[in-house]
Parts: C-alpha cells; sequence; structure tokens
C-alpha cells in the first residue's frame, strides 16, 4: 500500500509541474478513482496527505462523485477506509462517465474548438459543426464555463483566403481515396492558366492559408499549389502516384517557408539589438543557426530556396534587419525597395 501511495504522490506532482500550479478538481477525481480502483481500500488520511486539499474540500469531492456520478463509493467502518462498494452491481467495473481533462488539455481543446470556428467558413462545415458540439459536451463536464474561457481565447486569422467549398470537398475526397485530380490553375506571378493533371499527396494549413502538396504530371516533379488558386477541377479515374514521406520532406521543407525545394541556399540576416530580443525566440526553419555579435546584433541563418517568401518576411522588418548573404538575395531585396520608393516619390 506504501508503493501506492508513493506512486500517486509522484503522479500528483508530475500534473502540478506540468500545470504549474494546485490540482483542479477533475484532476483530483482521476486520482481518487485510481487509488479506490487499484488500492481497494483507502482512508481518508492518504487521501488528504496525497491531494494536499482541506478535510472540507475532500468532503465536497466526495459527495460530488456520489450525488452527480453515481460513484459507489462507501465508507467501511470495520477497515476505517473507503472502497468502491462490492455490492453493488458493476461497482468492480466503475469509470468516471465521459472523458476527463487535465487543465492543459482543456485548454487544447478550447483553442481547438476556437479554430474550428474561425477556419474557412463552409469549408467541411458539415464535419466540423459535430466535432465542435462533441468539444463543447466533453468541456462542459468540467470545471470549466465553456463560454466563459471561449471569451478569453481568440484565434483571429490574418490574412485568410476564400475557397469554393465545393473544390475542397473534391480536394480531400481526392486526397483520401487516392485519385489523380485534373485541375485548372491560375499563376499569380504569369497571370496566365495551366491545365494539369496532379497526384494530391498531403493538405497543407499554413499562415491561415490551405495548400495542397502534390505530385504534378505536367511538371514531374513536386509542387505546392494554392487551393485559392484552384480555378476548377475534377477527379480523375486513375489512381494517385504516392510519394514517399521523407522525399516530400526533403524536397518540400527543407527550404524556408512553403514555396521551398531540395536546392537550398543559406540566407544570413543581421537584425538590430532593438529588435533582436523579439527575433532570437522566433523560428523561421528548424534548421536555422543564431547567435548574437560583439556589437549585440542577432546574425540568423536560414536554409532557402525560392526568395519570394522570404523577401516579404525580411521587409516586414524595415531597417532593423539587413541582409548580409548572399548576394543574389541582397540584389533582390534592393530591387523590391527600389520599385517601392518609385511608387511612392
Amino acid at each position: 500500500m506504501v508503493a501506492h501511495s508513493v506512486s500517486y504522490i509522484l503522479l500528483k506532482r508530475q500534473i502540478k509541474y506540468q500545470e504549474g500550479k494546485d490540482l483542479d478538481r477533475t484532476e483530483r477525481f482521476h486520482i481518487i478513482d485510481q487509488m479506490l480502483s487499484n488500492q481497494r481500500l483507502v482512508t481518508r488520511a492518504q487521501f488528504l496527505e496525497t491531494l494536499e486539499i482541506s478535510p472540507a474540500t475532500f468532503k465536497r469531492d466526495l459527495e460530488y462523485l456520489r450525488d452527480r456520478l453515481a460513484a459507489p463509493i462507501v465508507w467501511n467502518s470495520e477497515l476505517r477506509g473507503y472502497q468502491y462498494d462490492a455490492n453493488e452491481v458493476g461497482a468492480d467495473q466503475y469509470q468516471l462517465p465521459g472523458l476527463w481533462f487535465n487543465t492543459s488539455e482543456i485548454q487544447a481543446l478550447l483553442s481547438m474548438d476556437a479554430l474550428l470556428e474561425n477556419l474557412q467558413p463552409g469549408v467541411l462545415s458539415s464535419h466540423i459543426k459535430p466535432l465542435r458540439s462533441r468539444i463543447r459536451m466533453l468541456l462542459e463536464e468540467g470545471d470549466h464555463s465553456v463560454d466563459e474561457i471561449a471569451r478569453r481565447i481568440r484565434i483571429i486569422p490574418a490574412a485568410a483566403k476564400a475557397y469554393k467549398n465545393e473544390n475542397f470537398q473534391t480536394i480531400t475526397h481526392a486526397l483520401l481515396t487516392r485519385k489523380r485530380l485534373h485541375i485548372c490553375y491560375y499563376s499569380r506571378q504569369g497571370d496566365s492558366e495551366t491545365s494539369r493533371d496532379i497526384s494530391p499527396q498531403r493538405l497543407i494549413y499554413y499562415r491561415d492559408n490551405w495548400y495542397l502538396d502534390s505530385w504534378c504530371h505536367l511538371r514531374q516533379g513536386l509542387r505546392s499549389f494554392s487551393i485559392d488558386a484552384i480555378r476548377s477541377l475534377q477527379i480523375l479515374g486513375e489512381a494517385a502516384t504516392d510519394v514517399a514521406p521523407e522525399q516530400l520532406v526533403a524536397q518540400l521543407e527543407s527550404g524556408y517557408g512553403i514555396f521551398s525545394g531540395s536546392d537550398t541556399s543559406e540566407a544570413v540576416l543581421r537584425f538590430s539589438p532593438q529588435i533582436a530580443r523579439w527575433v532570437s525566440r522566433e523560428q523561421w526553419h528548424p534548421e536555422q543557426q543564431g547567435e548574437y555579435d560583439e556589437d549585440g546584433y542577432y546574425i540568423l541563418k536560414i536554409p532557402y530556396s525560392l526568395d519570394i517568401e522570404l523577401i516579404m518576411d525580411i521587409l516586414k522588418h524595415g531597417n532593423e534587419v539587413e541582409v548580409l548573404e548572399p548576394e543574389s538575395l541582397r540584389s533582390s531585396l534592393i530591387e523590391r525597395i527600389d520599385a517601392m520608393q518609385q511608387v511612392y516619390r
């Protein structure tokens, strides 16, 4: 019984360490249930020591478990401890109803609920609505008011694009059934349209927008297509060509941003001391390298392939950042700045 007590104390300390505060009620219910299920008999002193709560709080928890959750907890006057009533039908298999979450899990579910609420209106709405209802129903069983906490957690899309609901549905169907797609795709850079057959590999939600990573049979290579730029599409009868996950990572995630490639260069950026304190905490790429120089500037090195997205992110920092290398990236940035100056002259 001592070993059991130690294990619950360790469990309690682990939860408190992860949460950074005392156990909440649902977490106490979980530990009470575990102690009664595993030890069969638990004294009042063991509960108070493990949970670190007052006798009054323990009494309230016990009454809630018995009255609201129908827990068959009884007091054994002979052995001076609590146990599940062996005479009640199903007592030996009693479980807390529904799912119980600790504080971090509740926060994760609320964040998911907020994300689903602000996902593209109309996109997968028939699937999202029951999912959100289930999440809220589970959360209502805990200590927290869903509506109150939802008012405190907001996820605001910054620049989400509009999508045709029927296009999104068709894409997901082809993706999961492993079928090829014939698409008419609009290129913003060239202001032109191309027709091509693609084998969808995965959907990516990146910076409030959806992209479809696919094998392009026209270009004979991997490409990322912005879903809002797909003008029309249809599912083909041919099976999609599968690309190994390792190849997807190597080709599409080796460089900076969503428009990446396997042939990468290294960008070296120098941020002023005024902004370095924030940039040094940001992750621009999993393989980035950063360090401060002797003057307090922050030097960031990141791999990139296409410079389109990287240049846009550099520009948003204005004169607080300078491109040191490579010269090609520096020249592209200078051209963009010169073009901007022409607009305001």
